[in-house]
């Protein structure tokens, strides 16, 4: 059947509609819905299908994508989901995401987008107010929408780069005349690394510094290693302070390693991926205090403000600086005449531009921002109630104290060797997801693996916490009677072959 593109109104509406069913079931079944298959179903090959030369009837092709994607999918919306900062997405940012779609906008110039760029700019100016930085938006602050983390930070060392080191936005790192250095905790995100390497500074200019037991970056190791690096010729010229690490939801100190940036003129670079958000409560705004001294402030709505992928944001209060590390001048760029604000390809690493802000513009406007406090309140006490689970048990104790709702763990297994312990773990993992009910992760710590778990989901109750508990309860109890037989198979972290013991 040869199908033609333009279905059809009637068409159109019964194929939507459709779609909205499939949806609307697949959102009430979250509450209770299995993360993922058994164990024994799971399947990680490719797909053969042929490419199809002709068309299928439509509704029998949506039908059976949704079935099949719901059936054997992965579904981070699930209540259950315990895993990375991947949320249940709000409805009002699905719809968006469709409408977006329809009328697909393109926000690379005001000319071609007013509307969309002005709600963009809104939604940017929103979150610059709740920061906290002084000064009228634009000139005090201004930022954009990015793909995701991955972009913003990239975005945020680019301005750190481009500000400390003007010259290399046309000459090159070359013109630095000698080594440039960053820095972060030796927990920070890997993007940084990948970040460092694109920018062709190189991915040995990013100096990790040891956390100290709070898993925090250690200000006395980052002083000490930046005067070394003075001192060794090279240039240092920015610091990366994390607001809720992707292992434990760690906060930096953010003060302190402020003060620091001060005394060596450094550019601060704040990736608060998950935890920034956190400026949308007025009761735990504390969590994050001195996210307002950032030069530069990664946010991904896509993940603590429960944002259908894909949603990071760059914000920094040296607006000149955006527009300097990303602004170029081509003919075919449409020019708005009588704007005063930028066109969004002059302040991104982007040229064509989806509208990644309308799905948190309009959630807030039906939500609001207490809906975000209600919902930062109510997960943080789960956390906080299943870190107290922790501290009673018999077969876990806590890696570290949670600050974000985060819990990192591990069992309490006397006698074994981290790398048995991090089989042990591994373990746990595969017996609390075996039955693809819910879903937990292994990860390191401080060099140390640990289980973690993370309420993501506004969907979550203390019920499902519970129901954790206890398959953590009988999963423990299995490897450590595996341990105690000499069963349980040690993790070589450097190669990850086992050997039995």
């Amino acid at each position: 059947m040869l199908m033609r593109f333009d279905f059809d109104s009637d068409t159109r509406r019964k194929l939507g509609y459709r779609l909205i069913d499939q949806i609307d079931a697949f959102f009430s079944s979250l509450p209770d819905r299995a993360v993922q298959v058994p164990l024994e179903l799971r399947s990680y090959g490719t797909l053969h299908n042929p490419l199809p030369e002709l068309g299928e009837d439509a509704g029998k092709v949506l039908d059976e994508i949704c079935r099949e994607m719901v059936e054997q999918g992965f579904h981070v919306p699930s209540a259950n989901y315990f895993g990375l900062m991947n949320p249940t997405p709000t409805y009002m940012g699905v719809l968006a995401e469709a409408l977006v779609a329809g009328l697909n906008p393109q926000l690379a110039t005001l000319a071609r987008s007013q509307l969309a760029s002005k709600i963009e700019l809104e939604t940017v100016r929103w979150i610059g107010e709740r920061v906290g930085w002084p000064g009228k938006f634009p000139s005090g602050f201004n930022g954009t929408f990015t793909s995701g983390g991955n972009e913003a930070n990239f975005s945020g060392l680019a301005l750190a780069l481009a500000s400390r080191f003007p010259t290399t936005i046309e000459d090159g790192v070359a013109s630095i005349g000698a080594q440039p250095v960053l820095y972060a905790s030796a927990e920070s995100h890997h993007s940084l690394d990948k970040s460092a390497g694109l920018l062709g500074i190189g991915r040995k200019a990013l100096r990790r510094i040891e956390v100290n037991d709070e898993a925090q970056l250690d200000p006395q190791k980052l002083e000490r290693a930046i005067t070394e690096d003075h001192a060794a010729g090279g240039k240092p010229f920015c610091v990366v302070a994390t607001a809720g690490t992707t292992n434990s939801g760690t906060v930096d100190d953010l003060i302190a390693i402020s003060e620091i940036c001060k005394r060596h003129d450094l550019w601060l670079h704040v990736d608060g991926a998950y935890g920034a958000s956190v400026i949308f409560s007025d009761q735990h705004r504390d969590l994050v205090r001195g996210i307002e001294l950032a030069d530069s402030l990664t946010i991904d709505p896509h993940k603590w403000l429960a944002m259908p992928f894909a949603a990071g944001i760059i914000l920094t209060r040296h607006p000149q600086v955006l527009e300097r590390a990303f602004s170029v001048a081509a003919p075919y760029m449409p020019k708005a005449a009588g704007a005063q604000l930028p066109d969004n390809s002059r302040i991104s690493t982007q040229w064509t531009r989806r509208m990644n802000s309308l799905k948190l513009w309009l959630t807030l406007r039906v939500h609001g921002r207490k809906g975000y406090e209600d919902l930062i309140d109510r997960q943080l006490k789960l956390a906080e109630s299943f870190s107290d689970w922790i501290q009673t048990s018999e077969d876990f104790e806590l890696a570290v104290q949670p600050t974000l709702p985060i819990v990192t763990f591990r069992l309490k297994a006397a006698g074994l060797s981290p790398g048995q312990l991090a089989a042990g773990h591994d373990r746990v993992v595969e017996e609390v997801t075996r039955d693809g009910s819910r879903w937990i992760s292994e990860t390191r710590l401080r060099g140390q693996s640990v289980l973690r778990m993370m309420v993501i989901s506004y969907l979550t109750e203390e019920r499902h916490l519970q129901s954790l508990q206890d398959a953590l309860t009988n999963a423990a109890s299995a490897v450590i009677i595996k341990a105690k037989t000499k069963t349980l198979t040690t993790r070589d972290t450097s190669d990850h072959e086992g050997k039995s013991l």
